[in-house]
């Protein structure tokens, strides 16, 4: 922590026991030297504290022996802390953290994060990451063959089915944090937004050229090389969603002044909710309204033998025939899981153009429990009643008037339809409150294992998707159809890769695009 002071007299830096625990004595922590005028420099002192337990810091001037400031507050792990104390007239001004406060004593601390330098990293939130990256890992390299491993063939879920809506929404909870902290900091928008332009860009490109499934066909070549796919999605929807964010995020997230202050994590950001219900009007009227060659308009199914093989060709709908359309049969995934089960030929994307629109609105409700968590910070029970209040899933018991195959619009995750991201939007909810509850409320769970992987996100999807059938990650099996071994070989698999995300977290060493 360092403390800056443009006061002409020497100060005194002293720290104790919050004063919820055991009394403690002040001790003594560093001599802030008086400021330089004619240098225009403040006078500074770095000092490092204890973060197990709450403290206190008392700022004393040695002219009259009195005190200019006491300060209660838990200190995060790894964090940067700016302490800086003003002279405003007569009174005196400190603020910790973030210096855009103008209150003449301000204690309410803004602390640094790792990443972006400005608030406390929220361990729930890479754990739920993490959470979900283990899980997708473990899917992908075969779940030990068992059925609720796999995607589910058309309508329902698995377990699968979770984790990649779950990534798309901690996304979205990121960009809401880490916006603001930029701008807070003093980055410009413009230089944010290159920021975002280039991240996408990468997501996107290591999508198409490193993990494509369409090796399997042969050499990478533009003939079958696959065009959407899980990082293509997840660049082109943070492009959206953070740039959306960016136009109407402010360098404080104070609280909003208006007729409904329940509704400030809403009302301010109106212009943004107009733009996710016009995507949102585009997706329903095109996958219900687009006339699709050969097909019932509307169609939601899987092609094939289903829906009594009358439409074998017109598997998903307008959904597929926008991919075909303006992507090519060979430029998508041509091994869906509608494949299986309904004996459909048809290529068909999960990851396809139709679909992103509504990973974006699934971005967007995570960005949601971000301002949340912004517009409520240091407010546990509110953060935690609004989760509540969020994940309660009206909406998609509209939809799918609680049954898998007969409602308005099925949860389906190959089409990403509304009812599936409102669902995993009110699972992810819930999820996040009762991780938020045990990690960063309660502090009775440190978040491990799944922090390590969580931090290091990017890496372990790459790594898993490129080391796949490498040893150790993979082996010759002596019974493939043994349920045995193929979770033995996907489990071990799997815990490698916490494992190495564990030592890169050891090492400080986190990739980051």
């Amino acid at each position: 922590m360092q403390g800056r002071t443009p006061f002409h007299s020497p100060l005194a830096l002293m720290s104790s026991l919050h004063p919820l625990l055991p009394q403690c004595l002040y001790q003594f922590l560093a001599f802030v030297p008086p400021s330089n005028e004619s240098l225009r420099k403040p006078g500074t002192a770095s000092v490092m504290v204890d973060t197990q337990r709450p403290l206190t810091l008392l700022l004393n001037s040695s002219v009259g022996d009195r005190d200019l400031c006491k300060i209660q507050y838990h200190f995060g792990e790894f964090g940067n802390y700016s302490l800086v104390v003003k002279t405003l007239s007569t009174s005196t001004q400190t603020e910790l953290g973030s210096p855009n406060t103008t209150d003449s004593l301000n204690c309410d601390p803004t602390p640094q994060s790792w990443s972006t330098g400005s608030r406390r990293r929220l361990r729930s939130l890479d754990t739920f990451r993490g959470l979900s990256l283990v899980i997708m890992v473990f899917v992908n390299y075969g779940g030990g063959k068992y059925w609720f491993f796999k995607h589910e063939s058309w309508n329902g879920l698995t377990v699968a089915d979770l984790v990649f809506p779950w990534f798309v929404f901690i996304m979205g909870t990121s960009i809401a944090l880490a916006l603001g902290s930029m701008l807070r900091w003093g980055s410009s928008k413009w230089k944010v937004l290159r920021k975002i332009l280039w991240r996408s860009f990468v997501l996107i490109l290591l999508g198409i050229i490193v993990v494509n499934p369409n090796y399997c066909l042969g050499p990478l070549s533009w003939d079958n090389l696959r065009i959407p796919g899980v990082l293509q999605r997840l660049g082109f929807t943070y492009l959206v969603v953070a740039a959306l964010e960016l136009l109407f995020t402010r360098p404080d997230s104070g609280t909003w002044e208006g007729q409904f202050p329940a509704l400030q994590d809403i009302l301010p950001y109106w212009p943004q909710w107009i733009f996710i219900l016009v995507l949102e009007a585009i997706w329903l009227c095109l996958t219900f309204l687009l006339p699709v060659p050969d097909c019932p308009r509307g169609y939601l199914g899987p092609g094939g033998i289903g829906d009594f093989g009358k439409y074998p060709n017109c598997t998903g709908g307008a959904a597929g025939y926008i991919d075909r359309l303006l992507l090519g049969e060979k430029h998508m995934y041509q091994h869906p899981s509608s494949g299986v089960t309904y004996q459909s030929t048809m290529p068909y994307d999960p990851e396809g153009i139709l679909g992103t629109i509504n990973s974006i609105v699934m971005a967007f409700l995570g960005l949601q429990a971000g301002k949340i968590t912004l517009f409520y910070k240091d407010q546990p029970k509110q953060i935690m009643s609004r989760f509540i209040i969020w994940g309660i899933g009206i909406i998609s018991a509209i939809l799918t008037k609680c049954s898998k195959e007969e409602g308005f619009i099925p949860i389906n995750k190959n089409l990403w339809s509304i009812s599936y991201v409102t669902t995993m939007s009110c699972f992810a909810f819930i999820l996040l409150l009762l991780i938020y509850y045990l990690v960063d409320v309660k502090k009775w769970w440190s978040g491990a294992p799944f922090l390590y992987p969580g931090m290091n996100s990017i890496l372990v999807y790459i790594g898993h998707q490129v080391f796949a059938n490498y040893f150790p990650f993979k082996w010759k099996m002596q019974d493939s159809q043994s349920h045995a071994e193929h979770l033995t070989q996907n489990l071990t698999a799997t815990t490698l890769w916490v494992i190495i995300s564990y030592i890169l977290y050891r090492r400080r060493i986190f990739w980051k695009i």
